[in-house]
């Protein structure tokens, strides 16, 4: 059998593709090794997004008094929420493999390698069979980067350090964790281990944590985690690893923080090794594969999508870049439209951002007007924050007042950016929005009191 498609890779932009790909009559062939979900739902978003809403119960528990419900005590119990976190991602797997199987999408469970193409099309071989197909999308995801630091990689290999996989699945709370990396999954995962009863300290080697965040979000993100008792080292480099802890330089000084545990967390790189990209000849910098905005890559009938292309990693701009893929495939002309995907950080409070920040603004020398906004002019976020401090940032364009960034933090956050999402892809202006109608009383009435700010 020739297949019309063969998808390297059953995570996000993989599985996503195949199903819409399999539903436009294509014939869909998913080949994945490891786990179909991929990152995203085994090891990343679900996992860790299940864990948070636990501490989220826990930390409000433990602060009901402000609201006038008293509880006897409050407990985490870490081994329940681990147990509860494996049933919900076995669930979405089972529902996700139940999918595509009504979908008439063909899965192979093994690691696929490409080996050529001929007039038939693309050939893939996996341990147990050969398989063609007249297109190829890529979308083998990525894996966390563990830096060449002085004994990090024997710590690894001990269970002494962990990457996100690993932290996961740990069986008890340690006392001390250190957390090698201030970006969003180093600051979640900071997060919950804080709430569950860690003395938690993020090393950090940037001035600032969140990473792109905009730096006014990121400031009082950082003021909100010290109060609730994390410890920041800022403008540190990490210098080596050893049973006792992690070793660090700052401001020309050596320094060390003592851990029982260390999670590190410094980013992550694509799944482009051992996959048989040489075989077709698909270029690839810096570890990534090179697309275009309709995720094309330079070789007529190769596609891809996900973490593999390096542009935007995270799992809904997988989702999207799967789907363009596919329709361009079938020649419905379309692109991903990168600077409107919007990012979240899920810790308590949310943080959720798109488009231009103040920073990027000033790097692209854009004419912009900035308003910030106390999260306080929405009703419902003073019902429910009792010392929150919010804020709503928008970035907007001088000349014609349209909608360039779009920054909060707060609770709901990560529910109200998608809105935030479609003004800046839709390049609205400041005169449209102010006609649009919020529910009363909702947090996402702070985005109508800064519109009428101009």
């Amino acid at each position: 059998m020739i297949y019309d498609l063969i998808i390297l890779g059953g995570g996000p932009a993989g599985y996503n593709a195949s199903e819409r790909a399999a539903h436009a009559g294509m014939k869909t062939l998913v080949i994945e090794g490891e786990f179909i979900g991929g990152v995203c739902l085994n090891e990343g978003c679900i996992p860790t997004k299940t864990l948070l809403y636990s501490a989220k119960i826990y930390d409000y528990a433990k602060h009901g008094e402000q609201y006038g419900v008293k509880f006897g005590s409050a407990e985490l119990d870490h081994a329940f929420v681990v147990e509860r976190k494996n049933r919900v991602v076995k669930m979405l797997v089972g529902g996700v493999t139940s999918t595509l199987k009504k979908a008439g999408v063909d899965v192979v469970a093994e690691n696929g390698i490409i080996t050529g193409r001929d007039a038939e099309g693309f050939t893939v071989k996996t341990p147990s069979g050969v398989y063609k197909g007249k297109q190829l999308l890529i979308c083998t995801g990525s894996q966390a980067s563990v830096p060449p630091i002085t004994g990090l990689r024997e710590a690894v290999a001990s269970g002494f350090a962990m990457t996100n996989r690993e932290i996961l699945d740990l069986k008890q709370i340690p006392d001390r964790l250190t957390v090698i990396g201030g970006g969003v999954i180093g600051l979640e995962m900071a997060s919950y281990f804080n709430s569950a009863g860690s003395k938690v300290t993020v090393v950090e080697m940037l001035d600032h944590i969140a990473g792109p965040t905009d730096r006014a979000i990121s400031s009082i993100l950082q003021k909100n985690y010290t109060k609730n008792g994390i410890t920041f080292m800022l403008g540190a480099k990490v210098t080596s690893v050893d049973k006792d802890g992690v070793n660090y330089e700052l401001a020309g000084k050596q320094g060390s923080v003592a851990a029982d545990a260390v999670l590190v967390s410094v980013g992550r790189r694509p799944r482009t090794q051992d996959i048989g990209l040489e075989s077709i000849g698909v270029l690839v910098e810096r570890g990534s594969i090179v697309t275009n905005d309709q995720c094309k890559t330079n070789v007529s009938g190769v596609w891809a999508a996900g973490d593999v292309n390096g542009k935007s990693m995270l799992a809904h701009t997988a989702y999207r870049e799967g789907e363009v893929a596919v329709n361009n495939m079938l020649g419905k002309k379309d692109r991903v439209d990168y600077i409107s995907i919007p990012s979240v950080i899920y810790t308590n409070p949310e943080v959720a951002s798109v488009g231009e920040t103040e920073e990027s603004a000033k790097e692209k020398n854009l004419d912009v007007i900035i308003k910030t906004t106390t999260m306080k002019m929405s009703g419902r976020y003073i019902a429910e924050n009792e010392v929150g401090d919010g804020i709503l940032k928008l970035i907007v364009g001088r000349a014609h007042q349209n909608i360039l960034g779009v920054h909060l933090i707060g609770n709901y956050a990560s529910e109200i950016i998608y809105g935030a999402a479609m003004m800046v892809q839709k390049e609205m202006r400041v005169s449209d929005l102010q006609k649009q109608v919020f529910p009363h009383p909702t947090v996402c009435e702070v985005i109508r009191e800064a519109l009428f700010s101009f």
